[in-house]
């Protein structure tokens, strides 16, 4: 079974993120295949915009676990496009994630990825890894800082605490909300508004609607990879990850 789908409906390419037994955590095959599903996207002169979406319950819990113990972190995180090809992306064509259930730690980051969110009511948003020690390196402190008021952005990042749909829509993060089990409906009928315009028109605008946040954010990628390197090798990190797995809470050294 592909951990990632890709379907077309007119102009509009659906990645749907296919790994709802693991909440559809990012490993390093979902990884490959997220990275040639958006260079699909791309490349593809029929298609003018795409969804990411998840099956199952959630949108995405994140990276999955399973990556340290196999060694493919540094291969997860810091390959060509950053977090599962998106994050550092420098896409020319339009990306809505369609979030229901939960969007968490490098998932919510695959969603800031994206230039516009639609989300389901009641579906839960946050960067927790400060909980277990470690830094949103795949773009969730640099995104999350530069999108809302810089004191909100601390806020949530420094606690860890996880919001919901209302709470991102009144901070600005959400473009459309939808009913419950209408995510993708919701991202649908939007993707189709955009794809209706000229696609040359589309890539310039959204290409300038992206600068402010390039200059602001692109210059800090380099930086933001030796941060979260050293974080990941801290034994902090490591604690946080063994307090995680025995459910328990963890046992801060400082280093």
């Amino acid at each position: 079974m592909s951990p990632v789908l890709f379907e077309t409906r007119g102009k509009v390419a659906i990645i749907t993120l296919n790994r709802p037994e693991r909440r559809n955590a990012i490993n390093a095959e979902a990884g490959h295949a997220l990275a040639e599903a958006i260079a699909r996207l791309e490349s593809d002169d029929a298609l003018q915009i795409g969804i990411l979406r998840g099956e199952g319950a959630v949108f995405c819990a994140g990276m999955d676990l399973a990556a340290f113990s196999e060694g493919k972190v540094e291969e997860l995180l810091f390959s060509e496009g950053g977090f599962g090809g998106l994050t550092e992306s420098h896409r020319s064509k339009p990306m809505i994630a369609a979030c229901h259930g939960a969007a968490l730690a490098g998932g919510f980051e695959l969603a800031l990825g994206c230039d516009m969110i639609v989300a389901e009511d009641g579906c839960r948003f946050g960067v927790p890894e400060v909980l277990r020690g470690l830094v949103a390196g795949a773009g969730g402190a640099l995104r999350l800082a530069s999108l809302i008021p810089p004191a909100r952005a601390r806020e949530i990042l420094l606690t860890g605490r996880l919001f919901d749909t209302a709470e991102a829509w009144e901070l600005g993060l959400i473009a459309r909300r939808a009913e419950a089990g209408q995510a993708t409906e919701a991202a649908l009928e939007l993707a189709e508004e955009i794809a209706k315009n000229a696609p040359l028109a589309v890539r310039e605008t959204l290409r300038l609607s992206r600068e402010i946040e390039r200059r602001a954010v692109d210059p800090l990628w380099a930086e933001n990879a030796r941060t979260l390197k050293a974080i990941m090798e801290s034994a902090d990190a490591a604690e946080g990850a063994k307090a995680f797995l025995e459910k328990r809470a963890p046992k801060w050294s400082g280093r």
